[in-house]
């Protein structure tokens, strides 16, 4: 298994136009998980990627497709959903089918995508943080 986690998450959603959703959550995400996975590597889309909105349709495709190979390739993908996204859910699938454990933060736990490929399902980062904090980990 590789040591990379993978996070995933909104940004676009279904906002119109080339608006995303406040992409703070990442940070947050990334501070607390450097501390439980010290020796494992963090890789945020949107820190690689930050004008993303702006791609082509071709560099669009190829940031996508490269992703997608990222996260079957990881050995934990966070997925980060307050409400539904059509790239995470594809991440979130893509990493189930490889065996990749997926943990969501998302208050939606009746989803049939979130239900179907976590692993763990959080209904907030304080909840996950207080997860690893207790001695939680990827086994258990």
């Amino acid at each position: 298994m590789a040591r990379r986690i993978f996070i995933a998450g909104i940004i676009q959603g279904s906002i119109k136009g080339k608006k995303i959703h406040s992409q703070d959550y990442r940070e947050r995400i990334k501070q607390i998980l450097a501390r439980y996975f010290k020796d494992w590597e963090i890789y945020c889309p949107v820190a690689n990627h930050p004008n993303s909105v702006e791609y082509t349709d071709e560099e669009a495709k190829k940031t996508f497709l490269y992703h997608v190979d990222l996260v079957k390739h990881s050995g934990l993908v966070v997925a980060y959903l307050p409400e539904a996204s059509m790239g995470t859910a594809i991440e979130m699938w893509e990493a189930y089918k490889s065996g990749v454990p997926v943990w969501s933060i998302t208050p939606m736990r009746e989803n049939w995508v979130v239900r179907i490929t976590s692993q763990k399902i959080f209904e907030s980062i304080e909840e996950m943080e207080s997860y690893l904090s207790s001695g939680g980990s990827l086994e258990g």
